[in-house]
């Protein structure tokens, strides 16, 4: 850094920093280095590496302390509220997906009663569908939902 100010990057290390910066923001944690390796086409490690400590020297990144997954951001350019695009699954992760809560579903719906923990999975489930775009998958899991939680209910009264 000169002045207090940091030098600017090069247009490698942009495209290192918009990775990170991308991937913080929509992981919530930063990349290890093998990610970044490969989210920016990188074939080394150390290569990584070298562009990372460049851009701490620069003031663009900081580690928080010696752990992994512990960079910082300096002065970010994506506002932490706006959202990413969300990522669009493709045909054979929307069957698995779907396939994965039907499970889920015939597990609650085959046993005695659903805790509040189970129904609390499978309204996280349902809302998960939806937000990604399962709209049909989302709503008749939904009226399923409805039916297991009446039938909760009704147990709880007669208990």
């Amino acid at each position: 850094m000169k002045n207090g100010k940091s030098i600017r990057p090069t247009k490698k290390q942009k495209e290192l920093l918009t990775f990170i910066e991308d991937f913080i923001a929509e992981h919530g944690y930063s990349p290890s280095y093998r990610e970044i390796m490969a989210g920016t086409g990188h074939t080394s490690v150390a290569t990584v590496s070298l562009h990372v400590n460049s851009l701490i020297k620069r003031g663009h990144l900081r580690k928080r302390d010696r752990s992994a997954r512990s960079l910082e951001v300096v002065n970010p350019t994506r506002k932490t509220t706006e959202p990413l695009e969300p990522k669009q699954l493709n045909a054979s992760q929307e069957k698995w997906l779907v396939n994965k809560v039907e499970q889920f579903f015939k597990a609650a719906e085959s046993a005695h009663s659903a805790s509040e923990p189970e129904l609390d999975k499978l309204y996280v489930l349902v809302g998960a569908l939806k937000v990604l775009g399962l709209e049909g998958a989302s709503q008749s899991y939904g009226a399923r939902f409805s039916k297991l939680k009446k039938r909760q209910a009704s147990q709880e009264y007669t208990v």
